[in-house]
């Protein structure tokens, strides 16, 4: 073990071909001082010097010991934005030294860590120092994928008014940013509130779902409260009218199934709809305090209980950030061994561009299982000539939803992500 430690420090060290050229130079001019002679030898081999002094001495120009700061000035202390948003970004230089310094040019790296493979974008730019020896730069970013983000090492580089020699340093500033999955304002999902209300649920809008008379705290007291309602302990400790706080009825828990079989999308833009389009659910739900869950399996299998609480829709949403569709399983197959993990009576909603009798067969198995089940259809605008299995007949290609609709089954079709307002709205028909 001991041989390349001690092969690496027995190296000689390499200098670069233009210091030999300058060092050539300076002895080529003493030569024709020492053998000619006359003022041209000695101007010339003077000139040489101060020149070759000059370059030598702009290794001790300070770019090696620069210091510097990133600002992301388009987002928050957080660094968070969503998918297809620009990154704005500052980089400000302090060059130590004195040694005039004409420009200097910068590196940055920005490195996405999503998959096996991490995608490397460089962005390169110059500027001036003014006479503090400060600098900066400003560039921004083309729009960025969903995922997580971090930036690599800066580069600092600047040359000397000839170009002969390269001074570099470099800049260790760590910095992560995560793009969340694009996402859509769904005002109302109007036929999943119809569902509601035709399970004995009192109101079509969740908030105004009934409370129980189990207290769960205490809140400020908002004008039009009723008398019982006051909390008269805490109004007396703290001076201010206080109410009481019930918990309200649960309702029904909802499951989404993100598909993540690598063979089931065309491309990498129909996977990310599908992506925005169960970030826009959890979105929603998460705005009308719905237990939502997420079943998302693929290399790795994740699965998370329905729950209503922020912390489990930031939990959701971070799992979306770095989803992949790189499953194998089938649809079947995973809902045979999740079942027992189901909560009962629950609705269960399918995200996934699969169609034809696989899907038939899920929805059914789900139907079995005394759920209410979904199928949003990621119909991406590169897939319409969508490929079937040979054994699918052609009326199944045609007006998938209506089929589904017709046997009882809750169906939308997206190829966009703006229109999934207006479809989960009622505005544009679903069947």
């Amino acid at each position: 073990m001991n041989r390349p430690f001690s092969k690496r420090y027995g190296e000689r060290p390499r200098f670069p071909a233009a210091l030999w050229v300058l060092v050539s130079c300076v002895v080529g001019c003493l030569f024709f001082l020492l053998f000619q002679g006359g003022k041209l030898a000695s101007m010339l081999f003077i000139i040489v010097t101060l020149l070759s002094v000059y370059l030598l001495l702009g290794n001790w120009s300070g770019v090696k010991r620069t210091q510097g700061v990133r600002r992301l000035t388009n987002v928050g202390q957080e660094a968070n934005l969503e998918a297809g948003q620009c990154l704005q970004i500052d980089i400000g230089v302090q060059i130590p030294g004195f040694w005039p310094i004409p420009y200097m040019m910068i590196k940055d790296q920005l490195i996405r860590q999503n998959g096996d493979a991490g995608e490397t974008a460089v962005f390169e730019g110059s500027l001036v120092p003014d006479w503090r020896r400060r600098g900066e730069l400003h560039y921004s970013t083309p729009p960025l994928r969903r995922g997580l983000y971090r930036f690599g090492e800066t580069e600092c580089m600047t040359e000397d008014i000839f170009g002969f020699f390269q001074h570099k340093g470099r800049l260790e500033l760590q910095q992560q940013v995560t793009v969340y999955p694009q996402t859509v304002q769904i005002r109302e999902w109007s036929q999943f509130h119809q569902m509601l209300k035709g399970m004995q649920h009192h109101s079509t809008t969740t908030r105004a779902h009934r409370e129980t008379t189990q207290i769960n705290g205490v809140r400020e007291y908002i004008y039009g409260d009723r008398l019982s309602r006051i909390h008269w302990n805490a109004t007396a400790k703290t001076g201010t009218w206080k109410s009481k706080e019930f918990e309200r009825e649960s309702l029904p828990k909802t499951i989404i199934l993100l598909d993540r079989t690598s063979r089931s999308y065309r491309d990498a833009a129909e996977f990310e709809l599908a992506v925005s389009v169960a970030a826009s659910l959890f979105k929603y739900a998460s705005g009308r305090d719905l237990a939502l869950g997420l079943l998302s399996i693929g290399k790795e299998a994740t699965y998370m209980e329905p729950k209503q609480s922020q912390n489990h829709h930031k939990q959701i949403m971070n799992h979306l950030v770095g989803v992949e569709a790189d499953g194998y399983h089938q649809l079947n197959q995973i809902l045979k061994d999740r079942s027992r993990q189901l909560p009962a009576g629950c609705f269960f909603v399918l995200i996934s561009p699969q169609r034809g009798v696989a899907m038939l067969q899920a929805l059914h198995y789900l139907k079995n299982l005394q759920m209410n089940p979904c199928h949003i259809w990621i119909h991406g605008a590169t897939t319409d000539a969508f490929k079937l299995q040979p054994a699918e007949p052609a009326s199944i290609q045609e007006n998938w939803i209506k089929q589904i609709r017709a046997q009882g089954f809750m169906g939308y079709e997206v190829t966009q992500l703006t229109e999934l307002p207006n479809l989960l709205g009622g505005a544009k028909r679903y069947a």
